[in-house]
C-alpha cells in the first residue's frame, strides 16, 4: 500500500520524501513516529564503523572509545530509526539489510565531517583521514596491493589502512573491508566492480626435480608427477578449479598459501601451477609446457557500493591501479 510522502527503498524501510536535511529510514511499523530531528549524525559515524570492522571492538579503537559506548550509540541509533541495524553472528557484528541502507547513505555525512576536520586543520582537504580495510589473495596483496597502500599513506599520514590476504572467495555479503580484489568477478550487488588486470600461471619446477623425475615432455606425461596446488575443498575459488586448467590431474601436495606452495617447488616437492609474477621472481625455478599450459585469469577491483564514493577508497583504487599500470610485465609475461 502506498503511502504519500514515503518510498518504500528496502523490505520493511521507508525514506521519507519531506524537506529534512537528512530524510527519515524507518520501519514499516513507526514510519509515522519518526523525527528525522532525532537523528544524530554523530551515531552514523558509529555505524559505520562496525559496518567496517563488524567486531565492537575494532570499532571501538578506531572511534576511540570504549565497547558499551559503541553498543550505546548503535541501539540509541537504532531507538530513533525504529529498525534493526546490527545483529550478532559467530564472526561478529553484522548489518541487517537496512543498516547497510542506512550505512550507504551515511557514507557522505562522514566525508564531510573528514573535510571539516581537513580545512580547520589547514590541509582544505588534501590529506585524507579515517581507516580503510582491502582484502586481496596473499601473494597479489603482498606484490601489488601493499606497495600501493604504503605509497598512499605516505602521502596521507593521517589515513590507516589494513590489508587482509588469503586466496579465497571473500563474504562479498559481508561488510568488514571498503575495498576488495578477487580472482573472477565477483556477482554480489552490494558492491561496484571493474577488471583489474589479467595474469598468467604456469607450471615451475627445479633443475634438480627434473633431472631425478624427467622432464614432461607433454601435460599426459604430468600423471606420473607430484603436482603442487591448493587444498581444493578449503579454496571455493571457481577460476582456480584445477579440472579446469589440467583435467584428470590430482595434486599430490596441496596448500592454500601460494607462498608455501612456491617453497614446496623451490624445495624439489614437485611441479607447481604457479602465477608467474610469483615463480619468476626465483631463478632457481624453470617453466616446463610453456606453450601447453599458460592459464590466463583476472583480478577484478571492488568495493562496497555505499563506501565506493569515500575520497579515501576512491584513492585507494587509483593506487592499485597505478601500481598494476607500472607492473604490467610481470602479470603477463610477453611469451605468456
Amino acid at each position: 500500500m502506498a503511502h504519500p510522502g514515503w518510498c518504500r527503498i528496502a523490505p520493511g524501510l521507508w525514506l521519507c520524501a519531506s524537506d529534512h536535511a537528512y530524510p527519515g529510514l524507518v520501519s514499516d511499523r513507526r514510519r509515522s513516529q519518526v523525527d528525522p530531528r532525532a537523528i544524530r549524525a554523530d551515531d552514523l559515524r558509529y555505524l559505520l564503523a562496525v559496518a567496517r570492522s563488524r567486531n565492537r571492538r575494532s570499532a571501538a579503537s578506531d572511534l576511540g572509545v570504549d565497547t558499551s559506548t559503541v553498543t550505546r550509540r548503535i541501539r540509541a541509533l537504532e531507538r530513533a530509526l525504529g529498525t534493526e541495524l546490527v545483529r550478532q553472528n559467530a564472526a561478529g557484528w553484522e548489518l541487517t539489510e537496512a543498516g547497510r541502507t542506512v550505512a550507504e547513505t551515511a557514507g557522505p555525512i562522514e566525508d564531510a565531517v573528514e573535510r571539516v576536520a581537513g580545512a580547520v586543520a589547514g590541509d582544505q582537504g588534501r590529506t585524507l583521514r579515517g581507516n580503510v580495510r582491502v582484502t586481496a589473495p596473499d601473494a597479489f596483496g603482498a606484490y601489488f596491493v601493499a606497495p600501493a597502500l604504503a605509497g598512499l599513506h605516505r602521502r596521507h599520514p593521517d589515513l590507516t589502512v589494513e590489508l587482509l590476504t588469503a586466496t579465497r572467495e571473500p563474504n562479498l555479503h559481508q561488510s568488514g573491508f571498503d575495498s576488495a580484489i578477487t580472482v573472477g568477478t565477483p556477482t554480489s550487488g552490494q558492491v561496484v566492480s571493474e577488471p583489474l588486470s589479467d595474469y598468467f600461471l604456469g607450471l615451475y619446477a627445479t633443475d634438480g626435480y627434473l633431472r631425478e623425475e624427467g622432464v614432461p615432455t607433454t601435460v599426459d606425461d604430468l600423471h606420473r608427477h607430484t603436482l603442487v596446488w591448493y587444498v581444493d575443498s578449503l579454496l571455493h575459488v571457481g577460476e582456480l578449479d584445477l579440472d579446469k586448467h589440467l583435467p584428470g590431474i590430482t595434486p599430490r601436495v596441496m596448500s592454500t598459501s601460494v607462498f608455501a606452495q612456491v617453497e614446496s617447488v623451490r624445495c624439489g616437492g614437485g611441479i607447481g601451477l604457479l602465477p608467474c609474477f610469483v615463480a619468476d621472481r626465483h631463478p632457481e625455478l624453470r617453466r616446463i609446457l610453456r606453450d601447453e599450459v599458460a592459464v590466463r585469469l583476472g583480478f577484478t577491483l571492488s568495493a562496497r557500493r555505499e563506501r565506493s564514493v569515500q575520497p579515501a577508497v576512491q584513492a585507494i583504487r587509483a593506487a592499485i591501479q597505478a601500481e598494476v599500470r607500472g607492473r604490467v610485465g610481470e602479470l603477463l609475461p610477453e611469451r605468456g
